[in-house]
């Protein structure tokens, strides 16, 4: 349900609002417009005003509401997501990440400007990744990405350094200014996590981890949920709707690419998804052509599709030696190809009234 507020509201009427709402059991989460305000409201409440089923308002309190000097109109929400939902929100959100190295300090992800998140898949060693992030950097990406906690279709495939590689990527921060962005794989690991990551990534695998997007959700970090392999659009915004519901707002998707018949690539890369998102959430959406398509060749055109679709960043995998790399050499670039790249990137942005975010 949402409550639509009339347009000479003042804090006091949306104070009144919510302490309706509070007094029957029920939250507010105002979102502020620029021409109105609007109250999405979240509990479940049964037909005769007891606890019941999610969505089943009783229908007496939209008449209520409706009947308060300050309310212009009450709906209900189709979606089944709510907090994730354009109706909830209808203002795009814009996720700040600081960040030394521009000269702000800080940047938004969600906004007019375009990021560069990049770095190896897997942080294998000091020099592999110091080598790498001043690369990228150099070349405009002011996030590094780099897997401390590595899932492994194989369980004797590398899983990565663990906590050391925490420390290796924090190291690395402190030297280029870049933020870090590695994955969480378990709810026990996301305090250690939080203390070396500036945001915390969801893998695919654990899209539906509900224990693991709660834990996060308690969390004040940026966090990337990427879309499950599998996974329909609604479920990969009910997926959010659990880190939402916990009280972090600072939710970012990832389209990665998704499971289909077709074998010659390693997967599926939705372009489609990034407008269809940015039709039915507020939520920022980034994009990772390497995992997407799991091809070197590919990384390149599907990043600037990515782009003219509206992509708000791009994840991409870079390696110093990518023939010799631990995991997921086939789909890293090599340093000279992130290189030729930027330019490109550069130029469809600007192509689509954007630019990229370097310094």
């Amino acid at each position: 349900m949402i409550v639509v507020m009339k347009a000479h509201c003042d804090d006091k009427d949306i104070d009144n609002v919510l302490t309706f709402l509070e007094n029957h059991g029920l939250s507010g989460h105002p979102s502020r417009g620029v021409e109105r305000t609007i109250i999405g409201v979240l509990g479940a409440v049964g037909p005769s005003g007891t606890p019941g089923s999610i969505g089943g308002i009783n229908p007496t309190i939209g008449e209520s509401l409706e009947c308060l000097p300050c309310v212009d109109s009450v709906l209900r929400v189709t979606k089944p997501y709510k907090l994730a939902s354009r109706e909830f929100h209808p203002e795009d959100t814009r996720v700040n990440i600081p960040v030394p190295c521009v000269s702000q300090g800080t940047m938004q992800i969600g906004g007019a400007e375009v990021v560069m998140m990049a770095g190896p898949c897997t942080v294998e060693s000091e020099k592999q990744l110091m080598t790498t992030a001043r690369a990228v950097r150099n070349e405009g990406a002011v996030i590094l990405r780099g897997g401390a906690f590595k899932p492994s279709t194989s369980p004797y495939g590398f899983r990565g350094m663990g906590e050391e590689g925490l420390k290796l990527l924090a190291k690395a921060r402190s030297e280029f200014g870049m933020a870090v962005i590695t994955e969480v794989m378990t709810p026990t690991d996301v305090p250690m996590v939080c203390e070396y990551a500036d945001i915390l990534q969801i893998g695919t695998r654990n899209m539906q981890n509900y224990m693991l997007l709660d834990e996060v959700g308690r969390t004040n970090k940026p966090v990337v949920l990427k879309r499950g392999m599998s996974a329909t659009i609604e479920e990969w915004l009910l997926a959010a709707e659990y880190i939402l519901a916990q009280g972090n707002r600072n939710v970012i998707l990832c389209e990665r690419g998704i499971r289909t018949f077709e074998k010659v690539t390693r997967n599926t890369m939705d372009i489609s998804a990034i407008p269809l998102i940015k039709r039915l959430s507020h939520l920022p959406i980034i994009s990772d052509p390497s995992q997407g398509t799991g091809q070197r060749d590919l990384v390149a055109p599907m990043s600037l599709a990515a782009l003219a679709a509206g992509t708000d960043g791009l994840l991409i995998e870079v390696h110093p030696n990518p023939d010799e790399a631990l995991k997921d050499g086939a789909q890293s670039l090599t340093i000279d190809q992130f290189q030729s790249l930027m330019p490109q990137v550069q130029a469809v942005a600007q192509a689509v009234g954007r630019s990229v975010l370097t310094e």
